[in-house]
Order: C-alpha cells, then structure tokens, then sequence
C-alpha cells in the first residue's frame, strides 16, 4: 500500500512509519522536513502536497496542535490556534484528502483521552478532540467511493511520559505497541467511523 503518514517525524509518528514502512511505500508528511512539506492549518498546503503525490491507498495523520493553558488566561486567539490546525486541518485533510484516495481507502485521524478525561490546562485540546470525534461518527454517513475514516484516541504515551506525567497525575503511560495496533486496526481493518481508545 502506498500510505501518506501526516506528522511520521514526531514522537509517535516515527513509531508508526517505522512499523508500517516494513511492508509498504510510505510518504512522510511535515510542517518543516520529510518527503512532503504541510501545514495542516493551511488548507492551500494540503490541496499541494496531495497534487505533488497523486493517489494513496491511506491517509494517517497524527499532527495538529492546540492550546494548554488555564481556562483564565486563555484568549479567543489561542482557541483558533487548535481550531486552525488540529480539528480543521484533519478535517480539510478528510474533506481534500477523499478525492485524492483510491476506492475503499482509508484516512486515520489522531486526537486523545483529553477528549473523555481532561486534565488541567486542557479546555482547548479536550474541546477539538471531541469535536473530531463528533466530526468522524457523522461523516463516515455521507463520503463516498467506500472510503472509511476513523479516528485513534491514546492515553499518554510511554515515550512522552518524562515530558508530561505531571499534568497527567496517576494516568498509565500506553506502550507504543498498543498505539502502533490502534493505526493499524484503523488502516487494515474493515471498521468505519470508529473512535479507536487505546487508554490502558
């Protein structure tokens, strides 16, 4: 399969190429290096990186960021920030994205726990994580060509755990395989308009 993998440089990303890349052609996406250059905030950026590759087998996207802030001192402004690139970018990547898919492929989204357990800080990204699960349960009820979009929610991972266990008090770190099983169930499996929690 020929498999775009949107934001493959990052902590888990490299995970994911890495297990995927063993038995397909994968195409690493990325706001400043790899095979393609996007800003999923940029709805121009992903309608150019898709003409540049041509047609795909599967979309994954494990990029977009949002806001952590406390809710007092968060400005209209830093809400647009998780708006502009972690919901609406995947949804352009899902609205672009389709037309440039062959039949019966697949697009993955990535959002967190933080839209079913939010921890401090997190008014933003819990608000666009669940948004994206709202935004997957109805699309997959009108896109076409048997196109199927899903969507992985992970805990913590075990290799970001040094970096945020403490806004995350008492939560199990996810080992990496289990994240890597969530993109490949969503990948090479049948399933459509699945929320894929990988929380213990």
């Amino acid at each position: 399969m020929k498999i775009l993998i949107i934001g493959g440089n990052g902590t888990i990303g490299k995970k994911v190429v890495s297990h995927f890349k063993e038995k397909n052609e994968i195409i690493i996406g990325g706001r400043t290096n790899g095979d393609v250059i996007v800003d999923i905030a940029n709805s121009k950026f992903i309608k150019s990186m898709f003409e540049k590759i041509g047609k795909i087998d599967a979309i994954i996207c494990i990029a977009g960021e949002a806001k952590w802030e406390n809710f007092n001192k968060l400005t209209e402004d830093d809400y647009y920030i998780g708006l502009k690139s972690k919901l609406m970018g995947q949804v352009n990547l899902v609205r672009i994205g389709q037309h440039f898919l062959k039949p019966n492929g697949s697009i993955t989204l990535s959002t967190g726990i933080l839209a079913d357990d939010p921890v401090v800080k997190t008014t933003s990204a819990a608000m666009v994580n669940g948004a994206i699960h709202s935004f997957v349960k109805a699309v997959t009820l009108e896109i076409e060509n048997g196109i199927r979009v899903n969507v992985v929610s992970s805990g913590m991972v075990e290799d970001a755990y040094k970096k945020y266990k403490d806004y995350f008090p008492g939560h199990n770190p996810i080992p990496m395989k289990k994240v890597i099983n969530g993109y490949v169930r969503s990948v090479f499996g049948k399933g459509n308009g699945e929320i894929i929690r990988i929380y213990n």
